[in-house]
């Protein structure tokens, strides 16, 4: 029998997305003090849940954690909870299942995520462009487009060999093509901050301010 699309994220019967038991957070609830360097609680400081939206490369993870620190609120990165909850890589869910069934559990955990207690979350690539889990992010969080050009893109990506979507061609030219058909949907965004080929940090000043801006407050934040 060949395997569901659903048989990467199918231990047990929606354990992954079951509500937590006896203290446990459940797969796909932010973890709170997990990621090495930040601050261990949940601030309440921002009224919902903050969401990094953006191409491969434009710097999600790397700001996120950045911003959870400074904010003072737990960071979570979605693809790294898609691969716990499917038992393999994301390289390997799209060789094995295919990107629509990538899709589809992608979509479950953003949805727990958002669910849970008020955080930080970078998100894949292609999440924001999927329509349902545009939707939950403009319902239940505020969305920040981290927005970079062609070559900061092309030189980043480089760096990492585990970008299913860049296996199929020049990279140069995929990305140029995602940047023509995901651009005008991540302008959907909330807030969006560019992320040039400067120190980290100057970004996260960056991204700071305008989310201050779009809120209309200043924040309370931890020194950088």
């Amino acid at each position: 029998m060949s395997p569901s699309h659903d048989a990467p994220f199918a231990s047990g019967p929606d354990r992954l997305w079951q509500p937590s038991r006896a203290g446990v957070p459940a797969a796909g609830a932010f973890s709170h003090g997990t990621e090495p360097g930040l601050v261990t609680g949940v601030s309440p400081i921002l009224p919902r849940s903050l969401v990094l939206v953006g191409l491969m490369g434009a710097g999600k993870t790397s700001i996120g954690r950045r911003m959870a620190a400074r904010l003072g609120l737990p960071f979570t990165d979605a693809d790294h909870e898609i691969e716990a909850a499917a038992g393999c890589s994301i390289t390997e869910i799209f060789d094995r299942y295919g990107e629509e069934a990538f899709r589809a559990g992608e979509r479950r955990v953003i949805a727990r995520l958002l669910d849970g207690p008020t955080g930080v979350l970078a998100t894949g690539g292609g999440a924001f462009i999927d329509p349902e889990t545009r939707g939950l992010v403009r319902d239940k969080a505020i969305s920040l487009w981290l927005r970079a050009d062609l070559e900061v893109l092309v030189a980043r990506t480089s760096r990492r060999h585990t970008r299913p979507l860049l296996k199929k061609g020049d990279p140069k030219q995929i990305l140029g093509h995602l940047m023509e058909i995901r651009y005008p949907i991540y302008a959907e965004a909330d807030i969006v901050v560019d992320s040039e080929e400067v120190p980290p940090e100057e970004t996260t000043d960056c991204a700071i301010a305008a989310l201050e801006e779009f809120l209309g407050t200043r924040l309370m934040t931890a020194a950088a």
